[in-house]
């Protein structure tokens, strides 16, 4: 509490999924100056926009979260945007940060960046042993570059940034449009309304043999909180649950949860992504103690109860209107 209670903290990309949940964490541990940049207010792409918001900001700690993502079919139409808006993002973020004189800089990167064929579980060690996953490449290398800047700027000048590698997120909050959204949200909504409308069928991606790991945002949020207090290196730390489970196994299991009991159809011309997907997360406990405590039967159950509660509130205020 001590640490956090005299400390400016900037959480770029506050007001959104993950950064919603951090604010909370960060808030519950008693930091009572925080300042959340809206892209209305804060174009982060642009360098001008980075200068003015740190002049207003004046912070001592930066956590940056703001990023363009989103599922296979997202990535694979905007490869040069999501690439350009992420490294221009990070990039000014972290120089303009280094001019400024922050005390710490964090900085997330992204499960995507990781070789295609990595041995599983995937470890730091393993982020330069290949090419990411074609479809998601140009995100997954731009977020890895942030890596880079941050360790040569630790050894030229000193900066304290340190790099996060959460795996796929998931949780109340997230998006579910279902052309940006990821797997997760897409799968909750696709069955919810399926079984609202009496539908007999779902159609998903790929062939359902990809495994992936999946990290309740809640619990993520904790262990950004953990890191940006506790660790103060240069190597990268992976942040997730230890665990992966196939894409079959998942839709059957959302299935299960949002009542839908219509059949499974997979849509093999789409593709499947990075086969397998799961994080050794030993470094993480190891290093400032974060080990994930939601299980994914429950932190599914509160997503689909999230989704439910706030769509029958979106169509009343519709109907309303």
């Amino acid at each position: 509490m001590s640490f956090w209670s005299s400390k400016r903290v900037t959480v770029t990309g506050g007001a959104g999924f993950l950064g919603s949940f951090v604010v909370e964490s960060l808030t519950r541990r008693g930091c009572e100056n925080i300042f959340v940049p809206r892209s209305k207010d804060y174009d982060l792409v642009c360098n001008e926009a980075v200068e003015r918001f740190y002049r207003d900001s004046k912070p001592d700690i930066v956590i940056h979260l703001a990023a363009r993502v989103g599922g296979i079919g997202a990535n694979r139409d905007n490869p040069g945007l999501f690439f350009y808006q992420n490294l221009m993002m990070g990039v000014q973020l972290i120089e303009q940060g280094r001019l400024f004189g922050v005390e710490k800089f964090v900085a997330l990167g992204t499960v995507c960046s990781y070789p295609k064929f990595t041995p599983v579980p995937f470890k730091e060690k393993d982020l330069w042993e290949g090419y990411p996953e074609e479809t998601n490449a140009p995100y997954g290398l731009a977020k890895k570059m942030l890596l880079v800047q941050s360790q040569a700027y630790r050894e030229q000048y000193g900066f304290n940034s340190i790099f996060l590698i959460p795996v796929n997120l998931y949780g109340p909050r997230d998006n579910f449009d279902p052309q940006t959204s990821h797997v997760i949200p897409a799968l909750v909504r696709k069955c919810l309304e399926a079984e609202k409308e009496g539908g007999r069928e779902v159609v998903c991606w790929g062939n359902g043999t990809p495994t992936r790991e999946f990290l309740y945002v809640g619990d993520c949020a904790e262990a950004i909180a953990l890191a940006a207090e506790r660790y103060d290196g240069a190597e990268p730390v992976n942040i997730g649950a230890g665990f992966e489970i196939s894409i079959k196994e998942l839709v059957e299991l959302i299935a299960e949860l949002t009542g839908f009991q219509g059949s499974i159809v997979w849509d093999i011309t789409k593709p499947n992504g990075q086969p397998r997907r799961c994080l050794d997360t030993s470094r993480a406990w190891e290093l400032f103690g974060f080990c994930a405590e939601t299980g994914l039967r429950e932190g599914l159950h509160q997503t689909i109860e999230w989704y439910r509660e706030n769509q029958q509130e979106r169509l009343q205020v519709s109907s309303s209107g």
